[in-house]
């Protein structure tokens, strides 16, 4: 099945470069930008951001993948979370992360904020998958009961 692409307006102004399907590789698709960030880093933090990547997608399957602000972003009904990488860590940002419940003490970033949560990963960390695909759905099942909701 083919990629769809398609640029949207961002509340900025700004165009997003977005893709609504998992399957083959368009050109210029945010899944093909995502794929090139990945692969441009090269190391841990690549691979990291893949293993995020496929751990999204198999926490929902209909995740929109989108790239903004120069970032990989992923969404269903409203952002769910971006995949920011830097020197020294790999930066899960869950855009209503303070609204999420964690159980699992996933969030060690952006703790002070009243919306925003992130997860920082540094090489060599180990990821609770279990407790991360949680809280992905529970973004997901947050976005999609303010959408029903208005």
């Amino acid at each position: 099945m083919a990629k769809k692409a398609a640029r949207k307006r961002s509340s900025g102004g700004k165009q997003a470069l977005i893709s609504k399907e998992s399957g083959s590789q368009g050109v210029g698709s945010a899944s093909r930008l995502i794929d090139a960030r990945i692969e441009e880093l090269g190391d841990w933090r690549g691979e990291m951001l893949s293993r995020l990547r496929a751990l999204i997608r198999q926490a929902d399957p209909e995740v929109v993948e989108e790239w903004k602000w120069e970032i990989p972003v992923w969404s269903h009904d409203g952002l769910i979370c971006t995949g920011e990488t830097y020197k020294k860590v790999v930066k899960m940002t869950f855009a209503k992360g303070a609204s999420l419940d964690d159980p699992s003490g996933l969030f060690n970033s952006s703790l002070e904020g009243r919306v925003r949560r992130a997860i920082d990963f540094r090489e060599g960390d180990k990821v609770n998958e279990k407790a991360l695909k949680g809280l992905i759905r529970a973004a997901v099942e947050l976005n999609a009961s303010l959408v029903s909701g208005r």
